[in-house]
């Protein structure tokens, strides 16, 4: 099992790079930054930063989207970086949340969706691609190597990811809810004619190491209130569920929590103090993330990784960065790799 880390791109841009080179060296392979141009920095600057002052680490939005930015630009920024630092650029998109919200846009279809990941990866490999009537490709790109993956939690959202996904990128930690997702885009692919095991699987939660178990929920409710909104648009798409998660139904786990949101703040979007997560019940907490003592974290990463996940990206939206990397780096992420032994 891989490991990764979602930032948010907050000033000062230093501090962002600070905690990327600290993910390095604590044996993190991934450094994830959420993508909304109004709330937080620019991350593909930022990206660029990270890589420049790292040697191994892979950079990638969590995620973006395919209505911010002309789809051409954003494989450019793609393949920029790739000629720049080597292949360590990964593309993280989903449908559009905070980015186009805030904005008063609405998500990309289903569709739209599909044809970007078809042009983003196709001109981020080097590849020539058809886009409004012409054929395109960067002549300046050589060898550029570049996966998309996709998050989704709804029934035709994950049915996507598995017919031209790279990878999944599930955003809570729930084992339930996980196994039910893994398998519906497991099961797309293998439907699409696709080896279900090429899809890579990344779940993405908050990670807090500690054993002051309310202090620890308070600071990672905002995760709650940010998935919910998701939930929220499911739920008023396919209505609430009513079993266990069956065929297209998504689980109840998922949906039944939502019932006592009121609404949604982006000024507070993915922060500890977000003000509209009182819904979020402690159950929901512990579910969605991943909180605890290192033993706790490893046993819950063994379930996830049984599941067929093969990375963990953690959010660090708290107040014990550090030290979470630092006991990650040192106890987790070893008890979670395979080890070869100099002499048998």
């Amino acid at each position: 099992m891989d490991f990764g880390v979602v930032l948010q791109t907050n000033p000062p841009a230093a501090r962002t790079v600070q905690l990327s080179k600290l993910a390095e060296a604590h044996g993190f392979s991934h450094v994830w930054t959420f993508d909304s141009h109004l709330l937080w920095q620019e991350p593909y600057v930022i990206h660029s930063a990270i890589l420049a002052e790292t040697n191994r680490i892979t950079v990638g939005p969590f995620v973006t989207n395919p209505a911010t930015r002309d789809w051409t630009v954003t494989a450019s920024v793609f393949a920029t970086l790739n000629e720049m630092y080597g292949n360590r650029t990964i593309c993280g998109i989903g449908r559009g949340d905070s980015a186009v919200r805030v904005t008063n846009g609405k998500p990309v279809t289903m569709s739209e969706l599909r044809e970007s990941i078809h042009v983003i990866r196709e001109l981020g490999n080097s590849r020539s691609v058809e886009y409004h009537g012409a054929t395109l490709q960067f002549p300046w790109s050589r060898g550029s190597e570049l996966d998309v993956w996709v998050a989704a939690y709804g029934p035709m959202a994950l049915k996507l990811t598995g017919e031209v996904g790279d990878g999944f990128i599930l955003q809570l930690a729930d084992l339930d809810i996980a196994e039910w997702m893994i398998k519906t885009v497991k099961d797309a692919a293998s439907d699409a004619g696709r080896d279900p095991e090429s899809v890579a699987i990344c779940v993405a939660a908050p990670m807090y190491i500690g054993d002051d178990i309310a202090h620890m929920r308070d600071q990672c409710r905002w995760f709650g209130g940010m998935v919910g909104n998701h939930v929220a648009d499911i739920v008023a798409k396919y209505g609430p569920s009513t079993g266990s998660g069956t065929g297209a139904e998504v689980p109840a786990a998922l949906t039944d929590y939502i019932a006592g949101r009121t609404g949604y703040d982006y000024n507070t979007h993915g922060k500890s103090d977000n003000d509209h997560v009182d819904f979020v019940p402690d159950e929901i907490v512990d579910r969605f993330c991943i909180l605890g003592t290192a033993k706790e974290h490893i046993e819950k990463l063994e379930h996830l990784r049984d599941l067929g996940v093969t990375q963990f990206a953690g959010y660090l939206q708290h107040d014990n960065k550090e030290e979470t990397m630092r006991v990650y780096g040192e106890t987790v992420i070893p008890a979670l790799t395979t080890h070869a032994t100099a002499k048998r």
